[in-house]
């Protein structure tokens, strides 16, 4: 049993993606000598470009004539080839998609599912939760209009964002506070609900906002300051009842212990950043061990998505919904078979690996190829 072939290249969406995506995503196609192949998807930051080149031009030539079922040691083989250009950022998006497409390419291997791979799933009907994204400035009606459309979907929870850039601070804290209030008047008392500060506020206004927040009953406070501020989101999360969540632009696991020592109580370490399924296993592990949750960041609507929801079957405690950034059928319209949302619901099946039959004829415009 051996790759035989390793195919990376981007996909460019007619109408451009999500904000820092560039347009494009970057997917991944791993052969092995028996026919079967497994898909995986890079972090989409910047179209996924610089992992989609580490692939090409450094691991394709590595993964040739290897095992597909030693997804473990070739990640680590890989990592530590590149660690210096790294750990963080394009070379852990880089090993994401690989390990997703082998765990994929091992479940049509052994005709499993990934989620049994995993260990078994807990529950294979999943709620999903709707995360309003697209960072510009917006009215408080703006937003209620939104979240009334992402309602439509029946979603488990909201999730709003402040609308500020990562380069702002402290922008419009009167106008966020009055964004989560009507949020909260329009879906009740009861309606589960998360606010995501997009890394733009001090300490003290983390601080005087989360509180307004707790009495909103909001669930999470999503980071609040700058990602790369380890000790300061440890400080916001010691002096808040409110959960404060962090990690999504956490790409090791070292990384991870960290935000846990600093104080942080949900990890949301993101599948097509950090190590795909094999790195989520880590985090999970480490995250029980400190009685810590793992709520996984997940944008990515098609590969990313379904391997997010194959991870969250098979988590012990998962008990939050699913994130659902993007809703649209952008990516969906390529595969002609793919987990769908019924009544607010994804379901999973026993099909082999992910489940995924992509339309080659669909990706044939769409499909760019990596520069030489």
């Amino acid at each position: 049993m051996a790759i035989t072939n390793v195919d990376v290249f981007q996909v460019e969406w007619p109408d451009k993606g999500g904000q820092g995506t560039d347009g494009r995503s970057a997917w991944l196609r791993i052969r092995d000598d028996s026919g079967h192949e497994g898909l995986g998807e890079a972090t989409p930051m910047l179209g996924g470009l610089a992992s989609a080149t580490i692939i090409r031009h450094h691991f394709a030539k590595m993964l040739i004539d290897a095992d597909p079922l030693d997804a473990a040691v070739l990640q680590e083989r890989m990592f530590h080839h590149a660690v210096k250009i790294g750990p963080d950022g394009a070379l852990a998006g880089a090993l994401a998609a690989i390990d997703i497409a082998l765990w994929d390419l091992k479940g049509k291997i052994l005709n499993r599912p990934v989620y049994k791979l995993l260990g078994g799933a807990w529950r294979t009907t999943l709620p999903h939760y709707a995360s309003i994204g697209g960072i510009r400035p917006r009215s408080v009606d703006e937003v209620l209009r939104l979240v009334e459309k992402r309602l439509e979907h029946q979603p488990a929870l909201i999730k709003i964002r402040a609308d500020a850039y990562r380069t702002e601070r402290d922008a419009d804290l009167a106008g966020d506070l009055a964004k989560a209030k009507a949020v909260r008047k329009l879906v009740g008392d009861e309606f589960p609900l998360a606010f995501d500060a997009n890394n733009s506020y001090s300490v003290g206004a983390s601080i005087r906002m989360g509180r307004e927040l707790e009495q909103l009953g909001y669930r999470w406070f999503e980071e609040p300051v700058q990602h790369y501020h380890v000790q300061a989101m440890g400080e916001v999360a010691r002096r808040l009842d409110i959960a404060v969540s962090a990690g999504e632009q956490t790409y090791t696991l070292q990384g991870l212990a960290d935000l846990i020592a600093a104080g942080v109580r949900i990890i949301q370490p993101d599948i097509v950043k950090m190590g795909g399924f094999t790195g989520l296993l880590q985090a999970q592990a480490l995250a029980h061990a400190h009685g810590c949750d793992v709520i996984p960041h997940m944008t990515q609507p098609s590969i990313g998505n379904t391997a997010n929801l194959h991870f969250v079957a098979s988590q012990l405690h998962g008990w939050a919904p699913c994130e659902l950034d993007d809703p649209s059928d952008r990516q969906l319209r390529l595969f002609t078979k793919i987990p769908r949302r019924t009544n607010g619901l994804y379901h999973l099946d026993d099909s082999p690996g992910l489940g995924l039959e992509l339309d080659d004829h669909a990706l044939a415009p769409l499909r760019r190829e990596i520069p030489a």
